[in-house]
């Protein structure tokens, strides 16, 4: 094998460090104490990844280890390695899309034909600028060949085997910035993000819940069709939502409001499913936490038996009789089973506190009301009887003046100071029993209207001053319809005051007070209409 060194000892080190036996100029070993078990076969030439034909990047070297260069041949120069021991040379930072490399320390009689001789292996050349000053710039086709080329800075350069100045120099290799390698970089960049932009609205649309079939416009046909859905359980949503968009829409008029309001009321018809439904569904949650509670109170009876099962077992009996390793097994599962014992036991008592605490609350609603009602009725009590006695003292003093009236009237003595004292006394106390019976009346009628006001608004049809205005306001704008009014019509003119105002409440009040409003039917078949009519002034002569 014969090879061009300058240098045999370096040779000789790095085909050591490949692995294979080094070979002198005339074919002996050089290293005779080389290990032939490495399963190398003599005489190949040392591989680098700058090799014609290989075409692949060198593998990542871990930065405390050297790395060890090796010398390129090519057809018209040679490439020296760097010293090992030498830092690697320095690179700028990578430009976005970098495909362009400075390569600098070019031999002076260096031609384009040798530059592309030697950094052809690193991969497609697609332009070359070679300046006067020993550079140039070359550009690959793809961003990884640019990593191929770094790994020949610092190489020494020598043409042929000539020793001139002229024909060496060292090779700098670094990131160059070029236009055209940042105009590509970005139209890739965009493209990338069109393609991010189409996949994530491709992502959203898949996503996305389909959109709801458009609704048909309103006519006769339709509208008996929408009415014959609405009568239907399974098509009521489709009907229902088909008749709020005519309604948005402003397709109810004159002629077809006879058609809408039997809609409305087929809609209307559906509301005691819905609540006979809740309530179905309602038992049968109620049923499935007892099924639980039940359920989970077994579970419970049988984890006690189980940790019932570890206790005796645990005891000196039968305790003795087991092995150190099933010993300490019964433990393990003994506390295992009673930290899930009390996990479910503590939730078994919070759904009974729970439950408990519902029936506290209602409890307490009832006996708080109770407390009222009789603590009030008691107070009236007391004051009732207070106020008999002393209705019944006034009395007896009554009578004794009138007895000493009698007598006096009888046996009239002048010189007598005893008795028009005494008829003085009894006076003035006929007096004061007279004002404290007055005070405990007043009393009593204020706790009568305080306490048992129930009884009162329980019996008058109007029980609060919100209720007497409602009539006031009702009565006026009645007494200007003289045709009468719809409830709807009534509660709509009542939200521009009030928008809390309830139409239930309305009617109520209404019917409570028969001799001041009416409700009469007007219409003939689909037309049939209720309507309520101040009679205020006929309620006045029959009451």
């Amino acid at each position: 094998m014969t090879l061009p060194m300058s240098n045999p000892n370096a040779w000789a080190t790095a085909m050591n460090n490949l692995g294979m036996a080094p070979l002198g100029i005339a074919g002996q070993p050089i290293l005779p104490d080389f290990d032939p078990a490495l399963g190398m076969m003599t005489g190949i030439p040392p591989i680098t990844p700058m090799m014609p034909g290989l075409g692949i990047v060198p593998p990542p070297i871990p930065p405390d280890m050297p790395v060890v260069k090796e010398i390129i041949h090519c057809k018209s120069c040679t490439l020296f390695p760097p010293n090992p021991n030498l830092p690697p040379p320095a690179t700028r930072e990578r430009p976005p899309g970098c495909k362009t490399v400075f390569v600098g320390g070019l031999p002076e009689n260096g031609t384009e034909q040798i530059i592309v001789e030697v950094f052809e292996q690193c991969g497609e050349i697609i332009a070359i600028r070679k300046s006067k000053k020993n550079f140039c710039h070359i550009r690959f086709a793809e961003e990884y060949m640019v990593d191929k080329a770094l790994y020949l800075s610092g190489y020494r350069i020598r043409l042929g085997s000539s020793t001139d100045k002229k024909d060496t120099g060292r090779l700098h290799v670094d990131f160059a910035q070029a236009r055209d390698d940042l105009y590509e970089w970005e139209c890739k960049q965009r493209m990338l993000a069109r393609e991010e932009r189409h996949r994530r609205r491709m992502e959203e649309e898949r996503l996305r819940p389909p959109s709801p079939p458009p609704v048909v416009h309103y006519s006769d046909h339709e509208c008996s069709i929408v009415a014959e859905k609405l009568k239907d359980d399974s098509k009521f949503s489709e009907a229902v939502q088909t008749l709020l968009t005519w309604i948005e829409r402003g397709e109810v008029n004159r002629r077809s409001a006879n058609n809408f309001y039997s809609m409305i009321q087929s809609a209307n018809s559906h509301v005691r499913r819905l609540v006979n439904e809740k309530a179905a569904h309602e038992k049968d949650m109620e049923e499935a936490k007892e099924k639980f509670k039940q359920a989970l109170s077994g579970i419970l009876i049988q984890f006690e038996q189980i940790v019932a099962v570890y206790h005796s077992a645990s005891k000196q009996k039968a305790w003795d009789h087991f092995t150190k390793a099933q010993r300490k097994n019964i433990s393990v599962w003994c506390k295992q089973a009673e930290e899930i014992r009390n996990i479910h036991n503590d939730e078994l008592m919070g759904i009974r506190r729970e439950e408990e605490m519902e029936m506290s609350d209602e409890e307490m609603e009832e006996t708080t009301e109770t407390k009222e009602t009789e603590e009030s009725v008691s107070q009236a009590e007391t004051l009732k009887e207070e106020n008999d006695s002393l209705r019944w003292q006034l009395d007896a003093y009554r009578n004794e003046v009138e007895l000493l009236k009698q007598e006096q009237g009888k046996a009239p003595r002048e010189d007598d100071p005893n008795k028009e004292q005494q008829l003085q006394i009894l006076q003035q106390a006929l007096q004061g029993m007279q004002q404290e019976s007055c005070a405990t009346r007043l009393c009593t009628s204020s706790q009568d209207s305080d306490y048992p006001l129930e009884k009162t608004l329980n019996s008058s049809p109007i029980k609060s001053e919100r209720e007497a205005l409602l009539v006031g306001i009702i009565s006026t704008f009645l007494h200007v319809h003289p045709f009468g009014a719809s409830i709807e019509y009534i509660c709509s003119y009542l939200h521009r005051l009030d928008s809390k105002i309830c139409t239930s409440d309305v009617e109520c009040l209404m019917s409570r007070l028969q001799h001041t409003f009416r409700q009469e039917m007007t219409g003939v078949g689909a037309s049939l209409e209720k309507r309520w009519k101040f009679c205020g002034f006929e309620g006045l002569k029959l009451t």
